[in-house]
Formats: structure tokens, C-alpha cells, sequence
């Protein structure tokens, strides 16, 4: 941002959290800066992934730099994916296994499907998927160390929602990744390019606008059909119109512009998010932990 642009209250407190930052990884990643513009949040999120990623745990830290690359892929981040990718060759992770998720130790494999449930639907996670990853065996997870990749898992999950949000852009010195906006709600598989504001991407959100214009259009015209139909009702139905026509999850895994970097640590790529629950059914029972 232009300095002009940049908030003064806290600036100083903003330009010490950003060296810290420096001075701790030795280099400012695109999302500390966007957040160096609110100092406060900045420190309470450095700490937190400084303790994730940096201090004494269960996990060796080239496992938690891979699995935020699992929990970034889910959500199709391209940005974490490759920020995690150098991360972890910088800690002395395998190089082969970011060739895919096959490529990695069938322990890390194992967390695939509660990544997958956290990432898209954490309601149908149950008891017996720990009682899976706890089980003793070759591969089992401890309960710390289960303890802080789930912790990992959700954190980036989320993390992730911050970088599309903000429209954060692969750095130009993640190997290989070229620049890419946030994908189109109603087309989640795909990354769109650096020119799809003014080209195609550009006509796929004109043409999401006009298919919802046609469905509000409907549901007048159903209106005036109908006897008895409150204002309370119309505004419900065309809410579950718009969030069907922009959350449904795209199957079209295959997409040429859905990077290989992320394609590669997809298992099972089609599941994704599902409404919780609609009128006229049954809520399916959520796991409650302390």
C-alpha cells in the first residue's frame, strides 16, 4: 500500500510486529503485512503461529508444515499450499513427498478424511474417527500429536478463508506458482488466472449474476400465483435459491486452471461443503467434545 494509505494510529506497533515477523522467519509473508495493518490482531496471530509451527511439540516440524499444506489444498489455497511447500524444504522435509499425498508416510495419509470432514462438513465427525488415528498400530497417532495436527488441520482451514477474503496472491517466489485469484464461489474447483477479472472469469460471474436475477424474477411471478405466502417465506425460499446456485461444490476436478501443486495432496476431491441441514429433514447428530 502507498504509505499515504496506511493507517498512523499504531503504526509504530504495526512496524515492530512486522520485524518481529522478519526477524523470526526471515522474511514477511503476504498475510503479515495484510495484517499489519491492525497491530493488535497481527500479535495475537504471530503467537499463535509462532507456538504452531515453531516451539517444542509432539509433531517434528516439517509433519506441521505438511499438513498445512493438506488443510490449505481442501480449500484449493494455492497461496498457503505454496508458502507451506517452501517451509517445509526449509526444515528438512522429503522433497519427494510434495510429489502428492501418496508420496508421504502412511501416518500423514491417515489424517486425509478428517481433513476432508473439518475442511467441509466438521458435523459429521465422530468418535470413532480418533478412536481410528488413536488406534495402536504401526501408524498411530499419540493423543498429543493428534491433538495439535487437528489443531493445524483448523487453523489453516481458516487461515484460508482469510487469504481469499482478502485476495492475497501467491508470492512470486514460491517456486513455480504463478499468480491467481480467489476461485468463483459457485465454481470452487477452479483457480482463475491472472487475467480472468477481464476474461473469462469475468463472464462466469456475469453469468452466475443472471441466472440469480432469473430465479428472484421466478419467485416473484410465483408469487402473485400463490395466496397466502408471507414476505417471511419469500425471502427464505430465495436465500436457499442463492446459497444452492453459489455453494453447490464442483466435481469438475479434471479443470486445466486447478493447479497441479494442489491436485496432488486432493484425495477424494469432489466431497465438499453440504448444507448442515434443510427444512423438512433431519439434522444429522454432531460430536461434542470438551
Amino acid at each position: 500500500l502507498p504509505l499515504p494509505q496506511i493507517p498512523q494510529e499504531g503504526g509504530e506497533s504495526s512496524l515492530c510486529q512486522l520485524l518481529e515477523a522478519f526477524v523470526s522467519a526471515g522474511r514477511v509473508d503476504y498475510v503479515a503485512m495484510v495484517m499489519g495493518l491492525h497491530p493488535q490482531y497481527l500479535s495475537s496471530f504471530w503467537k499463535t503461529q509462532y507456538l504452531l509451527l515453531r516451539m517444542d511439540g509432539p509433531l517434528p516440524y516439517h509433519k506441521r508444515h505438511y499438513i498445512a499444506i493438506m488443510a490449505a489444498a481442501r480449500h484449493r489455497c494455492s497461496y498457503l499450499v505454496g508458502l507451506h511447500m517452501g517451509e517445509f524444504l526449509q526444515v528438512g522435509g522429503n522433497p519427494a513427498w510434495l510429489q502428492g499425498l501418496h508420496c508421504a508416510p502412511q501416518k500423514l495419509r491417515n489424517l486425509n478424511e478428517i481433513n476432508k470432514l473439518l475442511a467441509h462438513r466438521p458435523w459429521l465427525v465422530t468418535k470413532e474417527h480418533i478412536e481410528a488415528l488413536l488406534k495402536p498400530g504401526e501408524d498411530s497417532w499419540s493423543l498429543a500429536e493428534l491433538v495439535q495436527a487437528l489443531v493445524l488441520l483448523t487453523h489453516y482451514h481458516s487461515l484460508a478463508s482469510f487469504v481469499f477474503g482478502c485476495g492475497i496472491r501467491p508470492e512470486q517466489d514460491q517456486d513455480g506458482v504463478k499468480g491467481c485469484w480467489p476461485p468463483s464461489p459457485h465454481r470452487d474447483s477452479s483457480l482463475a488466472s491472472d487475467d480472468s477479472m477481464g476474461g473469462s472469469g469475468g463472464k462466469d460471474a456475469v453469468q452466475e449474476v443472471e441466472l440469480l436475477m432469473e430465479r428472484m424474477k421466478l419467485l416473484q411471478e410465483n408469487q402473485l400465483e400463490e395466496e397466502g405466502v408471507t414476505q417471511e417465506e419469500m425471502a427464505t425460499r430465495f436465500e436457499l435459491e442463492k446459497t444452492e446456485s453459489l455453494l453447490v461444490p464442483s466435481s469438475d476436478i479434471s479443470d486445466p486452471s486447478l493447479q497441479s501443486n494442489i491436485r496432488c495432496f486432493l484425495e477424494d476431491p469432489e466431497f465438499g461443503y453440504k448444507d448442515f441441514t434443510r427444512r423438512g429433514e433431519q439434522a444429522p447428530p454432531t460430536f461434542r467434545a470438551q
